[in-house]
Protein backbone atom coordinates (compact mmCIF):
# COMPACT_ATOMS: atom_id res chain seq x y z
CA UNK A 1 0.00 0.00 0.00
CA UNK A 2 1.53 3.31 -1.09
CA UNK A 3 2.00 6.04 1.48
CA UNK A 4 0.01 9.23 0.92
CA UNK A 5 2.21 12.16 0.02
CA UNK A 6 2.05 15.36 2.02
CA UNK A 7 0.49 18.35 0.31
CA UNK A 8 2.51 21.53 -0.24
CA UNK A 9 0.75 24.78 -1.13
CA UNK A 10 2.90 27.22 -3.11
CA UNK A 11 1.48 30.74 -3.15
CA UNK A 12 2.59 33.06 -5.95
CA UNK A 13 1.55 36.72 -5.58
CA UNK A 14 1.99 38.54 -8.89
CA UNK A 15 1.44 41.74 -10.80
CA UNK A 16 2.06 41.82 -14.56
CA UNK A 17 4.34 38.78 -14.75
CA UNK A 18 2.79 36.85 -17.66
CA UNK A 19 6.14 35.92 -19.24
CA UNK A 20 7.36 34.15 -16.09
CA UNK A 21 4.36 32.12 -14.96
CA UNK A 22 4.64 28.99 -17.08
CA UNK A 23 8.35 28.63 -16.43
CA UNK A 24 7.80 29.14 -12.69
CA UNK A 25 5.02 26.55 -12.57
CA UNK A 26 7.18 23.96 -14.38
CA UNK A 27 10.07 24.64 -12.00
CA UNK A 28 7.82 24.15 -8.96
CA UNK A 29 6.47 20.95 -10.49
CA UNK A 30 9.97 19.65 -11.08
CA UNK A 31 11.03 20.48 -7.52
CA UNK A 32 8.04 18.95 -5.72
CA UNK A 33 6.24 16.35 -7.81
CA UNK A 34 8.48 13.43 -6.89
CA UNK A 35 8.19 13.71 -3.10
CA UNK A 36 5.00 15.70 -2.51
CA UNK A 37 1.54 16.43 -3.70
CA UNK A 38 1.42 20.12 -4.48
CA UNK A 39 -0.79 22.99 -5.51
CA UNK A 40 0.30 26.31 -6.96
CA UNK A 41 -2.02 29.20 -6.07
CA UNK A 42 -1.48 32.20 -8.32
CA UNK A 43 -2.85 35.40 -6.79
CA UNK A 44 -3.22 38.00 -9.53
CA UNK A 45 -3.04 41.39 -7.83
CA UNK A 46 -4.78 43.38 -10.56
CA UNK A 47 -2.54 42.56 -13.56
CA UNK A 48 -3.26 44.30 -16.86
CA UNK A 49 -0.76 42.49 -19.10
CA UNK A 50 -2.70 39.26 -19.66
CA UNK A 51 -1.28 37.35 -16.70
CA UNK A 52 -4.73 36.00 -15.85
CA UNK A 53 -5.07 34.44 -19.30
CA UNK A 54 -1.84 32.53 -18.69
CA UNK A 55 -3.06 31.43 -15.26
CA UNK A 56 -6.39 30.31 -16.71
CA UNK A 57 -4.55 28.21 -19.32
CA UNK A 58 -2.39 26.61 -16.61
CA UNK A 59 -5.48 25.76 -14.57
CA UNK A 60 -7.10 24.12 -17.60
CA UNK A 61 -3.97 22.07 -18.30
CA UNK A 62 -3.15 21.01 -14.72
CA UNK A 63 -5.18 20.00 -11.70
CA UNK A 64 -2.39 21.36 -9.49
CA UNK A 65 -2.80 25.00 -10.53
CA UNK A 66 -5.31 27.35 -8.91
CA UNK A 67 -5.96 31.06 -9.25
CA UNK A 68 -7.31 34.08 -7.42
CA UNK A 69 -7.84 37.34 -9.28
CA UNK A 70 -8.30 40.77 -7.69
CA UNK A 71 -10.30 43.45 -9.51
CA UNK A 72 -7.52 45.97 -8.88
CA UNK A 73 -4.09 46.19 -7.30
CA UNK A 74 -4.30 45.86 -3.51
CA UNK A 75 -0.69 45.01 -2.66
CA UNK A 76 1.37 41.97 -1.82
CA UNK A 77 0.14 41.65 1.76
CA UNK A 78 -3.46 41.22 0.66
CA UNK A 79 -2.41 38.79 -2.07
CA UNK A 80 -0.62 36.61 0.49
CA UNK A 81 -3.49 36.95 2.95
CA UNK A 82 -6.01 35.48 0.53
CA UNK A 83 -3.49 32.95 -0.71
CA UNK A 84 -3.01 31.71 2.85
CA UNK A 85 -6.76 31.40 3.32
CA UNK A 86 -7.07 29.35 0.11
CA UNK A 87 -4.11 27.05 0.87
CA UNK A 88 -4.91 23.43 1.70
CA UNK A 89 -1.39 22.10 2.19
CA UNK A 90 0.35 20.66 5.24
CA UNK A 91 3.14 23.13 4.43
CA UNK A 92 2.76 26.56 2.82
CA UNK A 93 5.45 28.18 0.69
CA UNK A 94 5.51 31.70 -0.76
CA UNK A 95 7.58 32.61 -3.80
CA UNK A 96 7.63 35.66 -6.05
CA UNK A 97 6.64 35.29 -9.69
CA UNK A 98 9.72 36.99 -11.19
CA UNK A 99 11.87 33.80 -11.32
CA UNK A 100 14.58 35.38 -9.18
CA UNK A 101 14.00 32.86 -6.37
CA UNK A 102 14.69 29.22 -7.20
CA UNK A 103 11.89 26.68 -6.54
CA UNK A 104 14.59 23.99 -6.24
CA UNK A 105 15.22 25.34 -2.71
CA UNK A 106 11.71 24.44 -1.55
CA UNK A 107 12.25 20.75 -0.61
CA UNK A 108 15.15 21.61 1.71
CA UNK A 109 13.09 24.35 3.36
CA UNK A 110 10.22 21.92 3.92
CA UNK A 111 12.66 19.46 5.46
CA UNK A 112 13.75 22.17 7.90
CA UNK A 113 10.08 22.54 8.90
CA UNK A 114 9.90 18.81 9.48
CA UNK A 115 13.00 19.07 11.66
CA UNK A 116 11.23 21.46 14.03
CA UNK A 117 11.17 24.95 12.56
CA UNK A 118 7.86 26.82 12.38
CA UNK A 119 9.05 29.29 9.75
CA UNK A 120 11.97 29.11 7.33
CA UNK A 121 12.97 32.34 5.62
CA UNK A 122 15.14 32.53 2.52
CA UNK A 123 18.36 34.55 2.55
CA UNK A 124 19.57 35.97 -0.76
CA UNK A 125 23.20 36.18 0.35
CA UNK A 126 24.48 36.68 -3.20
CA UNK A 127 21.79 38.95 -4.55
CA UNK A 128 21.51 39.59 -8.29
CA UNK A 129 19.98 43.05 -8.11
CA UNK A 130 21.29 46.57 -8.80
CA UNK A 131 22.97 48.45 -5.99
CA UNK A 132 19.98 50.80 -5.80
CA UNK A 133 18.05 47.88 -4.30
CA UNK A 134 20.76 46.00 -2.40
CA UNK A 135 22.09 48.87 -0.26
CA UNK A 136 18.68 50.12 1.02
CA UNK A 137 17.61 46.52 1.59
CA UNK A 138 20.78 45.79 3.60
CA UNK A 139 20.12 48.81 5.81
CA UNK A 140 16.44 47.93 6.19
CA UNK A 141 17.18 44.33 7.20
CA UNK A 142 19.85 45.35 9.70
CA UNK A 143 17.62 47.89 11.43
CA UNK A 144 14.66 45.51 11.47
CA UNK A 145 16.76 42.72 12.96
CA UNK A 146 18.07 44.99 15.73
CA UNK A 147 14.66 46.49 16.55
CA UNK A 148 12.74 43.19 16.56
CA UNK A 149 15.46 40.95 18.01
CA UNK A 150 14.88 38.34 15.26
CA UNK A 151 18.21 37.43 13.70
CA UNK A 152 17.32 37.22 10.02
CA UNK A 153 19.49 38.60 7.24
CA UNK A 154 16.72 39.04 4.69
CA UNK A 155 13.20 39.96 5.81
CA UNK A 156 12.38 40.95 2.21
CA UNK A 157 12.99 37.55 0.63
CA UNK A 158 9.79 36.33 -1.02
CA UNK A 159 10.78 32.68 -0.64
CA UNK A 160 9.57 31.47 2.74
CA UNK A 161 8.11 28.22 4.09
CA UNK A 162 5.61 27.80 6.93
CA UNK A 163 3.80 25.15 8.83
CA UNK A 164 0.14 25.46 7.99
CA UNK A 165 -0.91 26.36 11.53
CA UNK A 166 1.31 29.46 11.43
CA UNK A 167 -0.32 31.11 8.41
CA UNK A 168 -3.86 30.20 9.47
CA UNK A 169 -3.69 32.85 12.18
CA UNK A 170 -2.10 35.68 10.19
CA UNK A 171 -3.91 38.89 9.29
CA UNK A 172 -1.93 40.79 6.65
CA UNK A 173 -2.41 44.28 5.24
CA UNK A 174 -0.32 47.30 4.26
CA UNK A 175 3.35 46.29 3.93
CA UNK A 176 3.24 43.72 6.71
CA UNK A 177 4.09 40.77 4.47
CA UNK A 178 7.78 41.45 5.08
CA UNK A 179 7.22 41.03 8.83
CA UNK A 180 5.54 37.62 8.78
CA UNK A 181 8.41 36.01 10.76
CA UNK A 182 7.94 38.72 13.40
CA UNK A 183 4.18 38.24 13.51
CA UNK A 184 4.65 34.48 13.86
CA UNK A 185 7.20 35.00 16.63
CA UNK A 186 4.83 37.25 18.57
CA UNK A 187 2.11 34.62 18.15
CA UNK A 188 4.26 32.05 19.94
CA UNK A 189 6.07 30.37 17.03
CA UNK A 190 9.62 30.88 18.20
CA UNK A 191 11.46 28.38 15.99
CA UNK A 192 12.34 30.60 13.05
CA UNK A 193 15.06 29.40 10.71
CA UNK A 194 16.92 30.82 7.76
CA UNK A 195 18.33 29.19 4.65
CA UNK A 196 20.67 30.63 2.06
CA UNK A 197 18.96 30.43 -1.31
CA UNK A 198 20.03 30.95 -4.90
CA UNK A 199 19.07 34.26 -6.44
CA UNK A 200 18.86 34.89 -10.17
CA UNK A 201 18.77 38.08 -12.24
CA UNK A 202 15.32 39.15 -13.34
CA UNK A 203 14.54 37.62 -16.76
CA UNK A 204 11.34 39.44 -17.71
CA UNK A 205 9.76 42.79 -16.98
CA UNK A 206 10.82 45.11 -14.20
CA UNK A 207 10.47 45.36 -10.45
CA UNK A 208 7.18 46.72 -9.14
CA UNK A 209 8.76 48.03 -5.93
CA UNK A 210 10.56 51.34 -5.51
CA UNK A 211 12.34 53.13 -2.68
CA UNK A 212 8.99 54.01 -1.11
CA UNK A 213 8.53 50.40 0.01
CA UNK A 214 11.37 50.81 2.54
CA UNK A 215 9.81 54.00 3.95
CA UNK A 216 6.42 52.29 4.17
CA UNK A 217 8.10 49.25 5.65
CA UNK A 218 9.65 51.26 8.48
CA UNK A 219 6.33 52.95 9.20
CA UNK A 220 4.62 49.56 9.34
CA UNK A 221 7.36 48.31 11.68
CA UNK A 222 6.65 51.19 14.08
CA UNK A 223 2.94 50.40 13.86
CA UNK A 224 3.51 46.73 14.61
CA UNK A 225 5.80 47.48 17.55
CA UNK A 226 3.25 49.88 19.05
CA UNK A 227 0.32 47.49 18.54
CA UNK A 228 2.19 44.53 19.98
CA UNK A 229 3.43 46.27 23.11
CA UNK A 230 0.69 48.79 23.87
CA UNK A 231 -2.60 47.76 22.23
CA UNK A 232 -3.79 46.00 25.39
CA UNK A 233 -2.31 48.64 27.73
CA UNK A 234 -2.45 52.05 26.01
CA UNK A 235 -2.17 53.86 29.34
CA UNK A 236 1.40 52.55 29.70
CA UNK A 237 2.37 54.48 26.57
CA UNK A 238 0.24 57.61 26.77
CA UNK A 239 0.45 57.73 30.57
CA UNK A 240 4.25 57.67 30.46
CA UNK A 241 4.32 60.56 28.00
CA UNK A 242 1.65 62.39 30.00
CA UNK A 243 3.64 61.95 33.21
CA UNK A 244 6.80 63.29 31.61
CA UNK A 245 4.99 66.38 30.30
CA UNK A 246 3.13 66.98 33.58
CA UNK A 247 6.25 66.66 35.74
CA UNK A 248 8.25 68.94 33.44
CA UNK A 249 5.49 71.53 33.20
CA UNK A 250 4.83 71.47 36.94
CA UNK A 251 8.53 71.85 37.73
CA UNK A 252 8.77 74.88 35.45
CA UNK A 253 5.63 76.43 36.94
CA UNK A 254 6.80 75.86 40.54
CA UNK A 255 10.18 77.40 39.70
CA UNK A 256 8.50 80.51 38.28
CA UNK A 257 6.18 80.82 41.30
CA UNK A 258 9.18 80.66 43.65
CA UNK A 259 10.99 83.31 41.61
CA UNK A 260 7.93 85.57 41.81
CA UNK A 261 7.17 85.10 45.51
CA UNK A 262 10.66 85.10 46.96
CA UNK A 263 12.81 86.95 44.44
CA UNK A 264 10.26 89.49 43.23
CA UNK A 265 10.77 88.62 39.56
CA UNK A 266 7.91 89.46 37.24
CA UNK A 267 6.47 86.71 35.04
CA UNK A 268 4.89 88.89 32.38
CA UNK A 269 6.45 88.37 28.97
CA UNK A 270 8.40 85.26 29.98
CA UNK A 271 8.07 82.50 27.33
CA UNK A 272 9.04 79.93 29.96
CA UNK A 273 5.68 80.43 31.69
CA UNK A 274 3.77 79.69 28.51
CA UNK A 275 5.99 76.68 27.85
CA UNK A 276 5.31 75.27 31.33
CA UNK A 277 1.55 75.69 30.93
CA UNK A 278 1.74 74.05 27.48
CA UNK A 279 3.52 71.02 28.93
CA UNK A 280 0.89 70.66 31.65
CA UNK A 281 -1.93 70.80 29.10
CA UNK A 282 -0.16 68.23 26.90
CA UNK A 283 0.28 65.96 29.90
CA UNK A 284 -3.43 66.16 30.74
CA UNK A 285 -4.31 65.43 27.10
CA UNK A 286 -2.07 62.36 26.93
CA UNK A 287 -3.53 61.05 30.17
CA UNK A 288 -7.02 61.54 28.75
CA UNK A 289 -6.10 59.70 25.56
CA UNK A 290 -4.66 56.86 27.64
CA UNK A 291 -7.85 56.59 29.70
CA UNK A 292 -10.02 56.50 26.59
CA UNK A 293 -7.70 53.89 25.12
CA UNK A 294 -8.00 51.74 28.24
CA UNK A 295 -11.80 51.94 28.13
CA UNK A 296 -11.85 50.97 24.44
CA UNK A 297 -9.33 48.18 25.03
CA UNK A 298 -11.34 46.79 27.95
CA UNK A 299 -14.56 47.01 25.96
CA UNK A 300 -12.98 45.09 23.08
CA UNK A 301 -11.14 42.56 25.26
CA UNK A 302 -11.42 39.17 23.64
CA UNK A 303 -9.71 35.83 24.29
CA UNK A 304 -10.45 34.41 20.84
CA UNK A 305 -7.02 35.35 19.49
CA UNK A 306 -5.11 33.52 22.23
CA UNK A 307 -2.86 30.89 20.68
CA UNK A 308 -3.45 27.76 22.79
CA UNK A 309 -0.59 25.33 22.34
CA UNK A 310 -2.03 22.32 24.10
CA UNK A 311 -5.15 21.35 26.02
CA UNK A 312 -5.55 18.07 27.87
Amino acid sequence: MSQTKELVSVIVPLLDEKDSLVELYLAVEQALSEAYEFEVIFVDDGSTDGSWDVIRALIEDSKCARGIRFRRNYGKSYALHYGFKAAKGDFVVTIDADLQDDPAEIPDMIQMLKNGYDVVSGWKKERKDPISKTIPSLFFNKVTSVVTGIKLHDFNCGLKAYKREVVERLELYGEKHRYIPLLAYWDGYRNIGEKQVKHHPRKHGKSKFGLSRFINGFLDLLTLMFINFYLQRPMHFFGTLGSAFLISGSAITIYLVIMRLFYNQFLAGRPLLLFGILLILLGIQFFTIGLFGEMISRNRADSRNINIREEL
